[in-house]
């Protein structure tokens, strides 16, 4: 638990401590007892600064619950990326993510590398965008020693405003180890998120995460639906 408590730790200390141009949090908690007892919580954050003409994004996420006293889902993500602009609608970027969630073996998982992004399109309620790139990936599941191995990376990103600002988003992930054939990674989140006021809303996201190649004795599919209010500053 040590790593994955100091991702998170390092990625509210950024949040805390930068005077980002964009800070959102996204905060959900449910506790209930009686005939049914569970707690589930969701906490993230995203920020977003500029340095110079390099684009600076760090975020992170936690998704815990738990049912009659017994841990029934955790998982942490964390992540930072900096994108330069090469033209109005191409641009160079790495980025660094790391990944736990013991509930599908993944002990830990790091993911990094540099790519090109795309803007495909770029119109006042809609924007989408497509990006490719390399990656190293250095992973350790339960019961297997750690392995290392180059992966290609393509993943689209799609947002569309509704009137009265509200709006939804769409986020495809595909990543193909360079390796094993058969060892393909697809994450999806599609998020709706309605303001009610400047600063507060409700966000509403359901995350698909499906491993072609999992670790044996877990699914190959995990479904993630989060509730709560998202913060802007």
């Amino acid at each position: 638990m040590r790593t994955p408590g100091l991702v998170v730790a390092a990625t509210f200390v950024v949040v805390s401590c930068s005077a980002a141009q964009q800070v959102t949090l996204d905060l959900g908690f449910v506790n209930a007892s009686g005939n049914a007892n569970f707690t589930s919580l969701n906490l993230g954050e995203k920020l977003s600064d500029t340095f110079g003409r390099v684009v600076l994004t760090q975020n992170g996420k936690v998704l815990y619950g738990k049912t009659d006293g017994a841990t029934t889902t955790e998982s942490y993500d964390a992540g930072v990326r900096a994108q330069y602009p090469l033209t109005n609608r191409i641009g160079a970027y790495a980025l660094l993510t790391f990944q736990r969630d013991p509930f599908a073996g993944l002990v830990s998982r790091w993911l990094g590398g540099p790519g090109v992004a795309i803007g495909l399109l770029q119109s006042a309620r809609d924007t989408l965008g497509l990006e490719t790139g390399i990656t190293i990936t250095r992973e350790r599941n339960t019961g297997v020693l750690p392995r290392t191995f180059g992966a290609a990376r393509t993943a689209a990103n799609f947002k569309h405003l509704f009137a009265g600002k509200s709006f939804v988003t769409e986020m495809v992930e595909w990543v193909s180890n360079l390796k094993t054939a058969d060892d393909i990674r697809i994450n999806s989140e599609t998020a709706l998120t309605a303001p009610l006021s400047r600063q507060i809303g409700l966000r509403l996201s359901y995350l698909i995460r499906f491993d072609n190649d999992p670790v044996p004795g877990f699914k190959k599919t995990d479904r993630i639906l989060t509730t709560g209010v998202q913060i802007a500053f």
